[in-house]
Parts: structure tokens; C-alpha cells; sequence
């Protein structure tokens, strides 16, 4: 898995750009939280579809930028939470336990 650190604010309007080209993940993550670390590891053990972007957010640290994520593609904050991204909107988001690689890949295509 190849992550790509999600770290200021600037960087979603770059991600809404690259879903106009191909789809994009954010990945939520609560370096607390014991169920988020599960949602990640269970990701980091899949096979990530190639033409997805990958990026994690440690909402711990820069809860700004969570908060700015939920304001941004109004979806409610969850933790862990992805988000799926495709041609500048949020087209699919999920939490906890229905994290899931394969239902990621089904919801880009």
C-alpha cells in the first residue's frame, strides 16, 4: 500500500484535480483508536487497485484538515472513514467495519 500523507488544506483541491482523472481515496485514520488501526491493517494486507490514489489522513494530528474534508464533500466525520472521491465530489464513504478494499474498487469502476 502506498500511501500518500495528507497534511494541509491546500492539498484537497489538488485531490478534487486528480479525481477528474482517476479516483481518489482518503483514508481517515485515529492513531487512538484501536478499530482504526484494524480498518487500516485490514486495507494494508489487500491488494490496492492501481488506479486509485491512496491517501491517509492522521486526524489526530491534523484535525483541521478532517474538519475541512467533512465541510469540503459533506460527508459527517466519522473514524476510521474513507472517503471515495471521483470527478471533484465524494461518491462513496464508509466507516468502521464496512471498510472494505474490494467494496473501494467496486465503487470506483
Amino acid at each position: 500500500m502506498n500511501w500518500l500523507e495528507l497534511t494541509n488544506e491546500q492539498q484537497l483541491q489538488m485531490i478534487v484535480e486528480q479525481s477528474k482523472e482517476q479516483p481518489v481515496v482518503i483514508f481517515k485514520h485515529s492513531t487512538r483508536c484501536s478499530i482504526s488501526s484494524m480498518a487500516k491493517n485490514r486495507m494494508e494486507r489487500e491488494t490496492a487497485p492501481g488506479n486509485i490514489l491512496f491517501y491517509y489522513l492522521d486526524l489526530i494530528r491534523y484535525r483541521n484538515i478532517s474538519n475541512k474534508i467533512a465541510e469540503e464533500f459533506q460527508v459527517h466525520h466519522e473514524s476510521p472513514q474513507i472517503l471515495l472521491i471521483k470527478n471533484g465530489e465524494c461518491i462513496y464513504d464508509e466507516s468502521h467495519n464496512g471498510i472494505s478494499m474490494g467494496e473501494i474498487a467496486e465503487q470506483a469502476a
